[in-house]
């Protein structure tokens, strides 16, 4: 099948941030949407679950005890950061748990939802092979964004990234199976923080590893840092993935399981952790029952200082509210406003003549991405009126297409943009090591300054620029 005519299956989708599908003259038919799992019984993390602050580091003797004897379990209890997490605890019991001794603090657990903004898939041809030529790739021509940060200037000078850097994809899981990320995943470190799914997973696909991807966000973005470039390329196409599952098949994000996932990740020893998801909330509200001050904002902060210390470079989505992180001070904006983060805002085209160009201000600020001079670090292509693509994950239970053939999906949004400022950030690693400053350093360093000299509100320092970075350019 010709590229320029590959069948493509349009999907009508949720429209976040009011940002409606582009199709071009003489797109083939529209599919229509699959219906979506029914909900699970309530949102994980959300019914009896409470974010823990210790006093000082270390997890106070008989904690475990503690919390049992109030009906609950331990989710988790990290002495370096000095967090935990707990489950099926009454309000009176958190209560009690927070005036214990050695905690600071009981917090509700949150979540954020993933919210993507135009789904298309489209079907590769079987027998494409081209993992160490990745702008051979099937759907390549219409790989704007890669272009765009000169991916495949990089390629052509070699940096095809190293299997020795590894990335956490704290996401809904990996599609792994599929050809773009066969071989690509690290399944023996990756672990699922969302228990309640695993018998979903068993039932569905019987073996499969727990980070099954039932979504398919994670797989987009996953084979975005790092792919096989057999039906879409990544930034990469050698880097190791680690898959670390904090989302469900709703694409529901509890705090308490994205806030493992980070310690996990770190303690892992990953180079570089991507968080294509987040929320905000009002930091007046952040005073938890048994605490003394903002204590939701000093589990976040202790936990991604954690992770920097350690040496894991955190890549986080900015979001896509068309916000003003600027102008809003009683606004947390999670996971942006948390220390030592690399945030990314998105860019997109404004128009195209074609599904493979040419395209037209790909540079442009994408109508739905969050902004401001104090949290934007840099911008990538996160996709406007064309989206960006990569794999669909085999195991998708909202798009059941993508588990019948070597499917790609095409999304927009912010969640798009942090993995081509990981796949970018890991080629750095392979060159520095875990040492997120210098990362952090010659992302922004390297990028394309746009906009207003310096930084600037809609780009940070810049659009990164993936062979100025790897040092082909």
């Amino acid at each position: 099948m010709n590229q320029n005519i590959a069948r493509t299956l349009i999907l009508a989708a949720a429209a976040a941030a009011g940002l409606a599908a582009c199709a071009d003259a003489g797109t083939p038919d529209t599919l229509v949407a699959p219906s979506a799992p029914a909900p699970l019984a309530s949102v994980e993390g959300l019914d009896g679950n409470y974010l823990i602050l210790f006093n000082g580091n270390g997890v106070p003797a008989g904690f475990e005890n503690r919390v049992a004897a109030l009906g609950g379990t331990v989710i988790f209890a990290h002495g370096g950061a000095g967090v935990g997490a707990v489950a099926g605890l009454t309000p009176e019991a958190a209560a009690q748990l927070g005036a214990s001794s050695g905690v600071a603090a009981v917090e509700p657990d949150d979540a954020t939802v993933l919210s993507p903004i135009m789904d298309e898939v489209a079907q590769a041809d079987e027998g494409v092979e081209s993992p160490t030529a990745p702008a051979t790739a099937f759907f390549f021509p219409r790989q704007w964004h890669l272009r765009a940060v000169q991916a495949n200037l990089a390629w052509a000078g070699g940096r095809l990234g190293s299997p020795n850097v590894k990335v956490a994809i704290l996401d809904t899981g990996l599609g792994y199976t599929h050809p773009d990320l066969a071989g690509r995943v690290d399944l023996a470190n990756s672990v699922s923080f969302v228990a309640s799914e695993n018998a979903l997973v068993a039932a569905n696909f019987p073996g499969a590893h727990p980070i099954a991807d039932l979504h398919y966000h994670g797989t987009h973005v996953g084979a975005t840092v790092s792919s096989n470039a057999i039906a879409a390329a990544g930034v990469t196409s050698r880097v190791t993935l680690v898959g670390v599952k904090v989302c469900n098949v709703n694409g529901q994000c509890p705090t308490s399981g994205v806030l493992a996932g980070v310690l996990y990740a770190a303690d892992l020893g990953v180079h570089v952790a991507n968080l294509s998801l987040g929320g905000s909330f009002l930091r007046r509200n952040a005073s938890g029952a048994g605490g003394t001050g903002p204590s939701f904002l000093a589990i976040i902060n202790n936990t991604f200082n954690y992770a920097h210390r350690k040496g894991t470079t955190v890549v986080v989505s900015a979001g896509n509210s068309a916000f003003d992180m600027d102008h809003d001070g009683n606004s947390f904006k999670a996971y942006c406003s948390a220390p030592t983060v690399i945030c990314v805002s998105a860019t997109g085209p404004t128009g195209s003549g074609g599904i493979n160009g040419p395209f037209f201000n790909v540079d442009a600020l994408a109508p739905y991405s969050n902004y401001g001079r104090s949290a934007i670090n840099v911008a990538a292509p996160g996709g406007a009126q064309r989206s960006v693509w990569a794999a669909c994950s085999t195991f998708s239970l909202l798009l059941p297409v993508c588990r019948t053939g070597v499917f790609v999906v095409g999304l927009n949004g912010t969640s798009m943009a942090a993995p081509h400022t990981t796949g970018t950030a890991a080629l750095i690693a392979e060159d520095v090591g875990r040492d997120p400053a210098q990362v952090r350093a010659r992302l922004q360093q390297s990028a394309d300054d746009l906009g207003e000299p310096g930084t600037d509100p809609k780009y940070g320092k810049g659009r990164i620029n993936t062979a100025r970075a790897a040092g082909v350019i």
